[in-house]
């Protein structure tokens, strides 16, 4: 599947989705605290982590009673699905040291989030495992010819790290984007198809943008990522920057990238490329990693692996309830522990606002 040759409207309507900050079951009132073991870059056995260590535990007169088992449990998830309230907002993040290493453990005290400059209240707060769908937007033009076995065995490498119930799709691209592998929870499919790709032509990478935020309107999971993997800029594509950078604010899907980039690229294009992705990833509460040595994809693609299954999430009610499509800015600041140093919060930059 390509995109047409006609140009499609690039900007959705105003409102229509919040992803991660979508609309959840309303249950979600614990606080869980992950744990990551990242591997330091060029380093096969020395293991990171920081992990905030919890305060001791206080009755809580309002907690939720033991879990239930067999039939029981499985009725409780069916009706949790259902449960939900249309007016709570969730704020996906991570939070990085300053040696760029995850941090968990954190407690909902440490965090203060702003909506418009006001400030609210955290209603919700945890940090979950949570599946995700999650797109591949892999660059198969010509100048990834030497590069594109790293860059494939590093997309596998994140998927066979990633949490089971994951379901992923992929998209190639060079003149055009072509959907390789569609919505699948099996990295071995995958794999068998990337085994025949091969680059060549010239780089769509606005259009495979826009093509895998599309195909994301129909996944199964409320949390959604792309992961783009390419080593330039767009000399190809029919949608625009500013195009494809308002799609990409209105949409409900986190970004990140793998950047091979040319430090002496020749065209404006591929200079400006890492800048493009940069902010794109950015926006979306996503990152992007620059890879300096094609050897060190297969550890960056674990790295953003465990990110995406160690964000917390924070949830809370609009004091201004109006729904009126405007963009909502978000901010989030975080005040660390004592005797920790000075964190670094990775989230989305706002929403737009529903319109019902």
């Amino acid at each position: 599947m390509a995109l047409s040759s006609g140009r499609k409207k690039a900007r959705s309507t105003p409102g229509t989705a919040y992803g991660p900050l979508a609309v959840i079951p309303f249950l979600l009132l614990f606080a869980c605290f992950g744990f990551y073991q990242p591997r330091a870059l060029g380093q096969e056995d020395e293991i990171n982590k920081v992990h905030v260590p919890p305060p001791p535990p206080k009755p809580d007169p309002d907690a939720p009673p033991a879990p239930l088992q067999g039939e029981a449990a499985m009725t409780a998830r069916r009706n949790a699905r259902i449960r939900v309230d249309v007016n709570l907002v969730l704020v996906p993040l991570i939070v990085t040291d300053p040696m760029d290493r995850l941090v968990t453990g954190l407690e909902k005290e440490n965090f203060f989030l702003y909506e418009n400059n006001k400030l609210q209240t955290i209603k919700t707060f945890s940090q979950e495992d949570a599946p995700v769908s999650i797109g591949i937007i892999f660059d198969l033009s010509g100048s990834m010819a030497n590069k594109v076995i790293r860059a494939r065995d590093s997309i596998l490498q994140f998927m066979h790290t990633a949490n089971p119930q994951d379901e992923f799709f992929v998209i190639g691209f060079n003149d055009r984007p072509e959907l390789i592998e569609d919505f699948t929870s099996s990295p071995q499919d995958i794999e068998a198809r990337l085994a025949t790709v091969h680059a060549e032509h010239r780089t769509a990478l606005l259009d495979a943008i826009y093509f895998g935020l599309n195909k994301m309107k129909v996944a199964k999971y409320e949390r959604r990522a792309l992961l783009i993997v390419s080593d330039g800029g767009d000399n190809r594509s029919r949608y625009t920057e500013n195009e494809i950078r308002a799609t990409v604010r209105e949409s409900s899907v986190q970004i990140y990238s793998i950047g091979i980039f040319d430090p002496y690229a020749a065209t404006t294009e591929e200079r400006l490329g890492p800048m493009l992705l940069n902010d794109i990833c950015n926006e979306t509460g996503g990152r992007l990693f620059r890879v300096d040595d094609v050897s060190e994809m297969g550890d960056i693609a674990e790295k953003i692996s465990a990110e995406l299954r160690n964000e917390y999430v924070l949830g809370y009610k609009p004091d201004d309830d109006r729904k009126d499509g405007k963009w909502r800015k978000l901010k989030v600041k975080l005040v660390p522990p004592a005797g920790l140093p000075q964190l670094t919060v990775h989230a989305r930059t706002g929403y737009y606002a529903p319109l019902q």
